[in-house]
């Protein structure tokens, strides 16, 4: 069953990402899904346990998600942006490594929480070990985003994806 859902949602994302409708690309996108859905079924679906309405909910929570992380990039780009083009862009700037400790308990969940800061312009995942992330900052401001509250608690973007797969408080 792994592998029928991994084919549909294959082929789904090949339509929409190709824009063609012909036969010659629907059936390239046959091959190439079933090939993907062959070797892969397992790493999209490994250890998921959820109901059918679980993992719609899930979808839903993830869909809200990349619309916020979606505009969390626009303001991040304007921040770089902002920085780029200041006459003081070399006092602004100060880089550093941050360490905080996630509260993410599945790898799945580390794995997009560690993309989505990577994907914000400024900061770079540069490392996890455990349950310890290092990232690459360009500025303090990043800092506090990642940070969360300075009382050990978990960032917004943190609280985000524990939210959208692990039924955390946003």
């Amino acid at each position: 069953m792994a592998a029928v859902v991994t084919f549909c949602v294959m082929f789904a994302f090949w339509v929409v990402m190709s824009g063609k409708l012909d036969l010659f690309h629907l059936g390239m996108g046959v091959m190439a899904s079933a090939l993907v859905s062959w070797l892969s079924h397992d790493l999209l679906f490994s250890g998921h346990t959820k109901t059918l309405l679980g993992t719609l909910g899930e979808i839903g929570r993830f869909l809200r998600y990349t619309g916020w992380l979606c505009w969390q990039v626009v303001l991040a780009n304007a921040h770089v942006a902002g920085l780029s083009l200041s006459p003081r862009a070399m006092e602004r700037i100060d880089p550093r490594i941050i360490r905080f400790k996630t509260v993410l308990k599945t790898d799945f969940a580390r794995f997009v929480l560690a993309n989505s800061i990577t994907l914000t312009p400024g900061t770079t995942t540069i490392r996890i070990q455990d349950d310890t992330f290092y990232v690459h900052a360009i500025t303090t401001d990043s800092e506090g985003d990642l940070t969360g509250d300075g009382a050990g608690g978990p960032g917004e973007m943190e609280r985000w994806v524990a939210w959208v797969f692990e039924g955390g408080k946003r």
